[in-house]
């Protein structure tokens, strides 16, 4: 799921709707690494929201709006495997990178990449979709409320709509980490939640009553408890490293001189104190999805 002001607008959070255009290549680069980073450790995760998804048949038109690099695209693409799925991003370099990883997939045939903004008036022609997937991307719209209806209007009847919501960016340190800053992580993001909650007060939003209010009918909602150990996993400390490095990015006028330095230590890939260099990483987290049928 990209949005430029990624989950946090200066948090670490990879988001999957690019909405605000001011970012640099680097910022993009930056995103697009957390983005496939969460898409491979949390694939299994992934594939186990799409496998729940209540379908009454295999879907051949699908949706993925606020597809960022394509964590959802290519696991929806597993799942339905006679599927074609539309792709929405506002980034046309997340678009790209997706392009060639469906490429290098052998998948790219079955895949259409449209960029759009979706705070737009109006959207670009998406046909009709038996399924619409949005993933961590509702929550950065500025009127959600008009979304849902749009996305109303484009399913077919008895078609599926899955929004799935994440319960902030995962947490990768255990609680009394580092040894001389415990509990630095929580003050990090407890440093930032005001700023989730000024520039997005739909983020935890229970989207059941969104949905219905928007005519849709909800037939199920499933929370997905998220625990990978991570230690020897170098995946999961090139994820934690990437992370700590854009949450340290937002709070750097936020915390003590103290808190920063420990979170530089951590950062710092050639000292003794690199998160690279712990065998106790964690990725910590949940995810909710929502699922809601356009009736017939």
């Amino acid at each position: 799921m990209t949005h430029t002001h990624p989950h946090t607008h200066g948090g670490p959070h990879p988001t999957h709707h690019t909405q605000h255009k001011q970012h640099t290549a680097d910022e993009l680069a930056d995103q697009a690494e957390i983005l496939d980073l969460d898409a491979e450790v949390l694939a299994g995760h992934i594939a186990a929201i799409t496998a729940w998804l209540p379908a009454e048949s295999a879907p051949r038109r699908i949706i993925d709006l606020g597809c960022g690099t394509g964590a959802g695209t290519f696991a929806l693409l597993d799942r339905f495997p006679e599927a074609q799925v539309t792709a929405v991003d506002s980034s046309a370099e997340h678009l790209r990178r997706l392009r060639e990883k469906a490429g290098a997939a052998g998948v790219l045939e079955r895949l259409r990449t449209v960029q759009a903004d979706l705070d737009a008036a109006d959207w670009p022609e998406l046909g009709t979709p038996d399924l619409v997937w949005a993933s961590a991307s509702m929550h950065h719209l500025a009127d959600p409320d008009r979304a849902l209806l749009r996305v109303h209007e484009l399913l077919a009847p008895s078609g599926l709509f899955a929004v799935v919501e994440l319960a902030g960016f995962p947490r990768f340190l255990p609680a009394d980490a580092p040894a001389d800053r415990p509990g630095l992580e929580e003050r990090c993001h407890a440093a930032i939640e005001p700023r989730h909650a000024e520039h997005m007060p739909h983020r935890g939003a229970d989207w059941g009553p969104m949905l219905t209010a928007a005519g849709l009918t909800v037939e199920g909602e499933r929370t997905v408890t998220v625990d990978i150990d991570g230690a020897g996993d170098p995946t999961v400390g090139r994820y934690a490293l990437a992370g700590l490095r854009r949450l340290r990015h937002s709070v750097a006028d936020a915390l003590p001189p103290e808190d920063l330095a420990a979170l530089d230590r951590l950062l710092d890939t050639d000292g003794p104190h690199s998160v690279l260099r712990r065998d106790d990483l964690a990725v910590r987290t949940e995810r909710t999805v929502w699922a809601a049928r356009r009736p017939r």
